[in-house]
């Protein structure tokens, strides 16, 4: 989302180090069969057993760099944390395909936004955007499907003190994907400064904190990512995609912890969808695109694709419950700052920035909210609204796409070629 999104990393952002509990890599029971145990020994223990089965014939992005996030993190990252980091590489471009046609459904890519309300967290001019690329109008109300509509009406409730809360539906539906995240020229600096230093936990002594300022990291990263990929279709003089990376995102950037935190992230985002499978498995999603798209049979596909089920990136959601169930850790001061992340983003005077900044703000939220519940043991999947899935799925989606476009711009800047050089 260029949105809150369109300035530069804040200086002394609340990040954390990174110190990740070893993965609990699990064990599998099989007879006492030579050949078996043989075959078995060489595969990789991270595979996932479920099998995966495309729904269709899906073609990786040719060209796609050689690098790894290995090469990608700052050094003094544990050994522990490649387990996700290599679960990633090694699956993620398989995974991505699908996600796209996921989050050009119906389902996925419509949200009731509220693009008037006031910034209520910091003085502003009334000093919009005036690129007409910020500029963003609802659909023809036609276009979405009644079951939509109905549910978010529906499901619409008020939680004192929920991870989440949306704004309140209204006729007006915006289109995440007609009005794509990409670089607009708006400045959200101001935005970021804000939730760097009064939203992220300036004080980090206690681990979930840490925890809690990676993630919002990692959200910054994505949406950074976005931004600096769109800049490559205005590269000029005042305008260079390298540069911007290399200063949003790189080792040797601004936050040098950027990328690691984009893949933590992502891997919270992974195991927020596979502990709310049960829920997902049974939601009905309604049409598709096109008389040929299922979008059930896609959700199956996500659910069941060796990323989702692999072992490996567990390490973040273990260690975030770890410490979120650490006596006196106080984690409703998590679910106030999620709420508070997600209304500052309507101090974004990008209108489409605004509406990528909300809705990836909600699938953080709704993450955390799977993951961690009230407690720190995880919450009730099963209560999770259409709009929380919706942006749950979409913003791991941008997740996977800056994983690309991270690689890429690395590979590019080191010589080698990417996806898209």
């Amino acid at each position: 989302a260029a949105g809150a999104q369109g300035g530069g990393v804040a200086a002394g952002v609340c990040l954390a180090s990174i110190a990740m509990a070893p993965a609990r890599a699990g064990c599998w029971s099989f007879p006492s069969v030579a050949l078996i145990v043989v075959l078995l020994s060489l595969l990789p223990s991270s595979l996932s057993l479920v099998p995966w089965a495309p729904a269709r014939l899906r073609v990786r992005p040719s060209g796609h760099s050689p690098l790894q996030g290995r090469d990608l993190v700052p050094a003094g990252v544990t050994e522990e944390w490649f387990s996700g980091i290599d679960a990633i590489d090694a699956y993620n471009l398989d995974l991505h395909p699908v996600l796209e046609e996921l989050r050009a459904q119906p389902f996925f890519r419509l949200y009731s936004v509220d693009l008037l309300k006031g910034c209520n967290y910091m003085p502003q001019e009334e000093d919009e955007c005036e690129s007409a690329s910020c500029e963003i109008f609802p659909v023809d109300g036609s276009t979405v499907p009644e079951a939509v509509r109905d549910s978010d009406a529906s499901e619409y409730d008020f939680e004192l003190d929920g991870w989440v809360r949306w704004d309140m539906p209204s006729e007006d539906y915006y289109d995440c994907v007609e009005n794509g995240e990409t670089y607009t020229a708006y400045d959200g600096s101001m935005v970021w400064n804000f939730i760097h230093g009064k939203i992220c936990f300036e004080d980090e002594s206690s681990e979930w904190k840490m925890d809690f300022n990676r993630a919002v990291s990692g959200l910054h990263a994505c949406i950074s990512a976005h931004i600096v990929d769109g800049m490559k279709a205005e590269a000029s003089d005042s305008v260079d995609p390298m540069k911007e990376y290399e200063r949003r995102l790189s080792a040797s950037g601004e936050v040098p912890e950027a990328i690691t935190n984009l893949y933590f992230g992502y891997m919270l985002l992974l195991c927020a969808v596979r502990e709310a499978s049960e829920r997902l498995e049974k939601y009905d999603f309604g049409s598709g695109s096109d008389d040929a798209t299922d979008v059930n049979a896609l959700v199956q596909e996500l659910l069941h694709s060796p990323l989702v089920q692999d072992k490996g990136v567990e390490v973040a959601e273990l260690n975030m419950r770890d410490h979120a169930v650490q006596p006196g850790s106080a984690l409703w001061q998590a679910r106030l700052r999620t709420r508070d992340l997600l209304r500052v983003m309507d101090c974004v005077q990008c209108n489409v920035c605004r509406l990528h900044g909300k809705v990836g703000a909600l699938g953080i939220a709704t993450g955390m909210q799977v993951l961690l519940g009230a407690e720190g043991r995880g919450g009730d999947s099963d209560r999770l609204h259409r709009v929380e899935i919706a942006a749950l799925v979409t913003t791991l989606a941008k997740f996977s796409n800056a994983i690309r476009i991270i690689t890429d711009m690395e590979a590019t800047r080191r010589g080698g070629g990417g996806a898209d050089s």
